[in-house]
């Protein structure tokens, strides 16, 4: 049993938790003295000590804890996480049925009202990631809900709770049940990707992607010189090749990004030799293009939302303007610009005036073609916004 502490919200905050608001913030919270232990359940009251909600304490980047339950007699146990999953299985019904796609979000965090972690599915394998020692205090009893839910061949773990936010490096991310195999083969859309669920704080491919690369294999890349930046392990490039482009460009500075796009060019019988794969600054790149007078018909561009070199730093709230205009220097005329951000510190509104401003400056003419968000099994709620972080633009720079 774990022990619950009550704490007072303040009044400016009271309406907000009464409306689903599921975030505890620090400034919410009248005093912390309290509370010392992450994974301590908390009551939240009004100042007229009236139960409001129910959550636990957890650091982690976006705050203090995560709201679980508007119930006062409700008990975080078991059943509790039993309850949430199985809520979340049933509302990915159709993705475990689809034979096409075997990679996809189980459980999406305060989406599925479990703030702090996900859970993804790798064809029978799942991979539970943590974001704060609070939530991982519960480990056991997700487990115990994971596995009585399921079917598994194995479970994985990633835990990204460290003091920096960073990933907590370690040997125990296979958890139970069979490991998998290295790599682990699964299909997205009928096309492969190499996963790998224990080699660090990503397993090789970003799942909230998926619409993304099926409307480039499908609408955009037939006959298509394509460039593909910041480019990882060459996802976005695999889908443009498998939809008939001419010729993929991948350009990322990590060293490993070289082998890892190989291996999905091989995995999905794509001759490597016909395919560019530049281990380089992007930015370094664009200078090279440019003198070199190269252009595409498509470019792909999806910065980390902040990232260090030795040359430079990059973020996306006051770089993305500069970073489209050097992007726009080697599009071709009637050619696409898929400008994509996955941070969480503006809106789709803000990022189309990012574009807006950056062709203005540029003297080019631009006609937005389609835009995403997240796709479904990523599940986000009215109550909290904030969690909508993707935001895909399909441009075509007309001049």
């Amino acid at each position: 049993m774990y022990k619950e502490i009550d704490l007072i919200i303040k009044p400016r905050c009271i309406d907000e938790y009464k409306d689903g608001y599921p975030l505890i913030s620090k400034e919410s919270i009248t005093s912390w003295d309290k509370v010392s232990k992450e994974g301590t359940i908390i009551n939240l009251l009004d100042n007229k000590k009236k139960f409001i909600a129910k959550g636990y304490y957890g650091k982690q980047n976006k705050g203090f804890g995560w709201v679980l339950s508007t119930k006062k007699e409700e008990k975080i146990d078991v059943n509790y996480f039993k309850v949430r999953i199985n809520d979340a299985i049933e509302y990915r019904k159709n993705f475990f049925e689809d034979t096409s796609t075997t990679a996809f979000r189980v459980l999406n965090g305060e989406g599925d009202r479990v703030g702090g972690l996900t859970i993804d599915y790798f064809d029978g394998f799942y991979l539970l990631t943590w974001y704060s020692l609070g939530i991982y205090q519960f480990k056991e009893e997700v487990l115990e809900a994971l596995k009585s839910l399921t079917e598994y061949k194995g479970i994985y773990q990633k835990r990204r709770f460290d003091t920096k936010g960073q990933y907590l490096e370690g040997d125990n991310d296979f958890v139970c049940g069979e490991e998998s195999p290295k790599p682990l083969i699964v299909k997205e859309n009928n096309e492969n990707f190499a996963i790998y669920l224990d080699d660090g704080p990503m397993v090789g491919v970003f799942l909230d992607q998926r619409e993304v690369r099926k409307t480039i294999r499908d609408k955009y890349s037939a006959n298509k010189t394509v460039l593909n930046t910041f480019s990882y392990t060459g996802a976005f490039s695999v889908f443009a090749a498998c939809g008939g482009a001419l010729k993929t460009t991948s350009v990322d500075l990590a060293n490993r990004s070289r082998a890892k796009t190989k291996e999905q060019f091989e995995i999905n019988n794509i001759n490597v030799e016909e395919q560019e794969i530049i281990v380089q600054d992007v930015f370094d790149y664009f200078n090279f293009a440019v003198k070199k007078g190269f252009k595409f018909d498509m470019v792909v561009v999806d910065p980390p939302s902040f990232a260090r070199s030795k040359k430079r730093t990059f973020s996306v709230a006051k770089d993305y303007v500069k970073l489209l205009k050097e992007i726009i220097q080697i599009t071709n005329k009637d050619g696409i610009i898929v400008a994509s951000t996955n941070c969480a510190n503006f809106g789709m509104v803000t990022f189309r005036d990012f574009i807006s401003k950056a062709f203005k400056e540029s003297h080019k003419k631009y006609k937005i073609e389609e835009s995403f968000s997240l796709p479904k099994d990523f599940k986000v709620i009215d109550e909290y916004r904030e969690s909508s972080y993707l935001k895909v633009v399909f441009i075509r720079k007309l001049s």
